[in-house]
């Protein structure tokens, strides 16, 4: 007689996968926080993590080793950054004793203009193609921060990703993973895609080594030539001969013409502690305006994960986002009032319109593309650092030119074709942007540089790590373990608003009594997966004279110190 498995083993096998049984923290942690003396590093990709580590060592300071991460994970994480993307960042300088902000985000080109989409009765800018390309600022960034901060050169701080870029690296699973969807889909509709990731026909997969002696020779020209070798050589030559060959607008000029800008960061206080994020034309503060708002509640007689919480969670973040839809964008070009959205006295009024016993409805502003990578270190000498960088919609436009072995972001999709939107499409604007950094301080000292990566959903991650550690009590690793939830509507940012409660989306660690309680509320909710970002953080201990660090349990990522 053939045997099968019982119900009640089958269960209990459920039961054993899911549960880890660590001796020590809270039931969702996977691991222990990394604690160092010395200096530390989280990124997502264990390689580019040791890359940093070695920069630190070889006496270098946490901003040397946030671009020789990054230019690594522009190599081994193509899928969600390069130097086609966009670069912002808030570093702790500890010299100074002082915040400083980046924005390295690249505008539209200046030959193109609101005309001609009218003219092609073109409706929305499309996510593929010449026309959502915008300036690369990635590279500028780099230059920005080594410039002002740095204590190596740029040939050193480039070696090692040059070194990988040449004699390969294991390509990690999650990789592996979007490779797989996106190179297949964007070669059949663009050159040169194949040509850079799939030599031979083939799709690196999860161990392969996979070089790319395109970027070797890219990052070359860069570590010897400086950011004008970029921006004024033969590079932007490809680029903008590459695009306008595509139909496209962007020329030598606007990549000749751009230059990162170091802005003020902004903040507001969050039970004692203060939380920096970078003003418009990021979403940044729309982290700020949830927090204040959620100020209002007392969560200590909920508890995480309580119907309670989520449900004012996700209220507040739908008024934060109301307001994101019909005024973020380029300050060059637009009046935001930054000064207004983010005051506790405008959350005050805002927090009136939350019912405690029903879901509401607002008009939102919607944003779901992500893949992106956020890193974070900090070093001996107590400078820290936050950088965000990403090309949008993971590898970006589609547009890799010829033997550069890297691909532009696709950031202008972002404009509003709507002549009355704030965000509307302008020539050398710089659009509405999704990726930021975050910086946490105490009483004027640095406290906590973290990011949690993902599209829309970021400034709703940063808010639920503070919540998850200052009214939950969580520790750095546990906060970012902790089950995730997302509030997604049917609306964008480009100008085309929708009114509606929208979906609430949780991760498997959240119980069915909550989500039937939400329900009741109003709420529309489902299980999703891949959608709640990746996190990195670092604390700072001034008390212990320790960092701790944490990394994404759902990316590849690892935090390491020495």
């Amino acid at each position: 007689m053939k045997k099968t498995a019982s119900p009640l083993f089958l269960l209990l096998l459920s039961i054993s996968i899911f549960a880890q049984d660590r001796i020590t923290g809270l039931p969702w942690a996977t691991r222990s926080e990394v604690i160092a003396q010395n200096g530390m590093a989280c990124t997502s990709q264990p390689l580019a993590t040791q890359v940093a580590l070695d920069i630190l060592k070889q006496g270098g300071n946490a901003m040397d080793a946030a671009i020789a991460a990054n230019a690594c994970l522009g190599l081994m994480e193509p899928t969600g950054s390069g130097v086609g993307g966009d670069l912002f960042a808030i570093i702790w300088d500890a010299n100074t004793h002082k915040l400083y902000g980046l924005n390295s985000s690249g505008p539209s080109p200046k030959n193109l203009t609101l005309s001609y989409f009218k003219e092609n009765n073109i409706e929305k800018i499309p996510a593929l193609g010449p026309l959502p390309v915008s300036v690369p600022g990635a590279v500028s960034g780099w230059f920005a921060i080594n410039e002002k901060f740095g204590t190596m050169g740029m040939d050193k701080i480039l070696s090692p990703a040059i070194q990988y870029a040449e004699q390969g690296f294991p390509v990690s699973e999650l990789i592996a993973y979007y490779l797989d969807k996106s190179v297949p889909r964007l070669s059949k509709l663009f050159p040169n895609v194949a040509d850079t990731w799939a030599p031979g026909g083939h799709v690196p997969e999860k161990g392969d080594v996979f070089k790319n002696p395109y970027l070797a020779n890219t990052y070359q020209k860069i570590a010897k030539g400086g950011r004008d070798a970029f921006y004024k050589g033969e590079i932007a030559k490809t680029v903008a001969g590459f695009i306008q060959e595509q139909g496209g607008f962007l020329s030598v000029e606007d990549m000749a013409d751009f230059e990162s800008e170091w802005v003020e960061p902004v903040s507001t206080n969050y039970r004692g502690y203060d939380v920096w994020e970078l003003p418009p034309n990021g979403q940044g503060i729309a982290a700020l305006q949830m927090l204040n708002i959620l100020e209002g509640f007392d969560f200590s007689k909920w508890g995480y994960g309580s119907p309670e919480h989520i449900h004012h969670l996700v209220e507040a973040k739908k008024l934060a986002f109301e307001d994101r839809a019909k005024y973020y964008a380029d300050q060059k070009f637009a009046e935001v009032p930054v000064g207004t959205l983010i005051s506790k006295g405008y959350a005050d009024e805002r927090r009136k319109l939350i019912h405690s016993d029903k879901a509401g409805q607002y008009t939102a502003g919607e944003i779901t593309a992500g893949e992106t990578i956020y890193l974070t270190v900090a070093d001996k000498f107590g400078n820290m650092i936050s950088l965000i960088q990403s090309n949008y919609r993971g590898m970006g436009s589609g547009m890799v030119p010829p033997k550069l072995g890297f691909m532009l972001q696709d950031r202008g999709e972002l404009f509003s074709l709507n002549e009355d939107h704030a965000n509307v499409y302008e020539p050398g604007k710089r659009p509405f942007h999704t990726i930021i950094p975050c910086f946490v301080t105490k009483n004027g000292e640095p406290y906590m540089s973290y990011g949690v990566m993902g599209g829309g959903f970021q400034p709703q991650g940063h808010v639920q790590i503070i919540m998850n550690m200052i009214d939950f009590g969580m520790n750095l690793q546990e906060a970012g373990d902790a089950p995730r939830i997302d509030h997604g509507g049917s609306s964008s940012v480009t100008g085309q608003a929708a009114v509606g409660r929208g979906v609430v989306s949780v991760e498997s660690g959240i119980g069915y009594e909550t989500i039937r309680k939400l329900m009741d509320l109003g709420h529309t909710v489902k299980y999703s997966r891949g959608i709640y970002g990746g996190y990195q953080a670092i604390l700072w201990d001034a008390e212990k004279k320790v960092y701790f660090g944490a990394s994404e349990s759902r990316k590849d990522g690892q935090a390491a110190g020495y």
